[in-house]
């Protein structure tokens, strides 16, 4: 047996992106899959079973990337995907010319890779932004994650410490 057998390839190995739950748990205002994109509910209703069926939750939801409503429903005894949904929040150091912005990660390293929203529902949140940094404000933006892409969702003035 070589040395070459024994090489296994480094990845996520038993990541996801995704865990499952209950459909007939899922809560107004929590994160569920709908066809496929990350979404945050904004109504959950449940329709009791029938002479042959099983109760169904109907599911209704934005998605958090681009504010687009989807619906869905499932047996409550279901599973449904959900994804891991994190927020972060970095110190905004500069934007540039082209949208991109730069952050400023909590252990000094910088954060290049994000660009400003541009969609319609994000112009006040970019206005703000660009704003309050031409004004010499330090500020702190909030960054939402799911399902390996990023979203710059907030801003606010950080406080001195």
């Amino acid at each position: 047996m070589s040395d070459d057998e024994n090489q296994f390839e480094q990845g996520n190995a038993g990541s996801s992106h995704t865990y499952t739950e209950s459909a007939g748990s899922l809560k107004k205002g929590g994160y569920v899959m709908l066809k496929g994109h990350p979404c945050k509910i904004t109504d959950v209703s449940t329709s009791k079973a029938g002479k042959h069926g099983h109760a169904k939750a109907s599911i209704v939801g934005k998605d958090i990337f681009t504010n687009k409503t989807y619906e869905d429903s499932a047996p409550t005894s279901h599973n449904i995907d959900v994804p891991f949904v994190t927020k972060k929040e970095y110190t905004l150091m500069d934007v540039q010319g082209d949208g991109f912005v730069i952050l400023l990660n909590e252990d000094g390293s910088t954060k290049e890779d994000l660009k400003l929203p541009e969609t319609e529902d994000d112009f006040k949140l970019v206005q703000e932004i660009r704003d309050q940094f031409d004004a010499g404000k330090d500020l702190l933006i909030s960054v939402l994650s799911a399902m390996g892409e990023e979203k710059i969702v907030g801003c606010r003035e950080a406080q001195d410490k």
